[in-house]
């Protein structure tokens, strides 16, 4: 596939985000703020960044891999997936139904392009670390990025496997944080501060980016930069991004976490994205 442009990925990344308000419209349910606020990111991964992925070929041995730590955020994930081509955008109308392959947390056993059943928050970055091992162990070429929320960020887990990844220089990583500022109640501020995120990372031994997470050029850069990075050891890249990105009265409310729009915040959310 031909490298898109910046314009034609921020076109890509305003269709994903319609699809987002489509599928949790429809479904009633899902998280809603979350999703937007992680669009640009796997815009930028799914159509630019990551290497020898294959629709046509989901399995295929060296591709790079994706996991959403933060799983409950999947319509963002499966709206970034139909648009790739890995299965029709018609079927995320069936989001959450009983029996569908798109559950509301994602099934690697039944959604085609997913690397790593996730859902419960804290476990992705060791999952992602064990793939970047086998990698090693297997000489193959790819990489594995994995999506944390910050509000994720507050379990013990990430912490371990930050503090693994960094002692062990742990090559072929990258950890992307969706830097929002805001979880399922409240500011993180306002529930565990996070701090300074990126000094943590880097006082673990990780190589540390730091990134307008809407900013669709820079994050290219930033992710392609950490690719590269990444071949030499961890690379944490932290994207400062915006809770309900792209919709006003869904920007940085908590409301929104696993909100679904009615009928006429749709119309008006819709209305914000396509113009």
């Amino acid at each position: 596939m031909t490298a898109p442009s910046i314009s034609q990925l921020e076109a890509e990344a305003r269709r994903i985000r319609c699809l987002v308000l489509e599928t949790i419209h429809h479904a009633g349910m899902g998280h809603t703020g979350g999703s937007l606020s992680e669009t640009d990111i796997l815009t930028a991964l799914y159509f630019r960044v990551m290497q020898r992925i294959d629709p046509g070929d989901p399995g295929r041995a060296d591709r790079d891999r994706f996991v959403l730590s933060k799983g409950h955020a999947t319509p963002g994930y499966y709206a970034t997936l139909a648009a790739r081509g890995y299965f029709s955008p018609e079927m995320l109308a069936t989001f959450d139904q009983l029996g569908t392959p798109l559950q509301c947390h994602p099934d690697m056993r039944k959604a085609a392009g997913v690397d790593m059943s996730t859902g419960s928050l804290g476990q992705g970055l060791s999952c992602g670390i064990g793939m970047a091992l086998a990698a090693q162990r297997d000489r193959l070429p790819f990489r594995t990025f994995v999506l944390i929320g910050d509000g994720e960020s507050q379990e013990g887990q990430i912490w371990e496997a930050v503090l693994y990844g960094g002692a062990r220089r742990v090559k072929g990583i990258v950890a992307i944080v969706d830097n929002n500022g805001v979880q399922l109640a409240s500011s993180t501020d306002e529930a565990v501060p996070l701090g300074d995120v990126a000094s943590k990372w880097r006082a673990f031994g990780w190589n540390v980016l730091d990134v307008d997470g809407h900013d669709m050029a820079g994050l290219v850069a930033a992710l392609e930069c950490a690719r590269e990075l990444a071949g030499r050891g961890p690379v944490a890249v932290i994207a400062r991004t915006i809770k309900g990105k792209g919709v006003s009265f869904m920007e940085g409310r908590f409301e929104w976490h696993g909100k679904a729009p009615n009928d006429e915040e749709f119309r008006r959310a819709m209305a914000e994205i396509e113009r």
